[in-house]
């Protein structure tokens, strides 16, 4: 229960809010009596869905992550803290990272990272673009 709320108070919070306007939309004079109900139901119903599935393709894809992480693959992080063009961190267990729970650890890194903001990064090294001529 505490990764669902870590990975989803945000969306949480915006469900709560959408029930909110909801809530004081279809309680209006003009609204027909079964309204609130009717709203209230379907708005939770699709709130509860999109959640639940945003969940669920999380935690998979941090599993994914975590396997590939314990079986020597190397992964890429987002850094949000390096606001460059190069935000992104390789890590590898060849690189001193380690996985302790959902965070992956280095001692020569500032800052941890969790998995569910990780990807499987594919290729042997950074390939610079490809510069297309103009000119003919």
């Amino acid at each position: 229960m505490e990764l669902f709320i870590t990975l989803e108070i945000v969306y949480l919070v915006i469900g709560i809010f959408i029930l909110s306007v909801t809530a004081f939309v279809t309680t209006r004079d003009f609204m027909p009596p079964a309204a609130f109900k009717k709203g209230m139901i379907s708005v939770s119903m699709f709130l509860a869905t999109m959640i639940a599935i945003h969940y669920f393709m999380t935690t998979t894809r941090m599993d994914g992550v975590e396997k590939l992480f314990n079986e020597g693959e190397t992964i890429i992080c987002e850094n949000k803290m390096r606001r460059t063009i190069s935000q992104s961190v390789l890590i590898s267990k060849e690189l001193g990272w380690y996985l302790e729970g959902h965070l992956l650890k280095s001692d020569d890194f500032e800052r941890d990272f969790f998995t569910a903001r990780c990807v499987d990064w594919i290729g042997d090294n950074l390939e610079k673009p490809q510069e297309h001529n103009t000119t003919k």
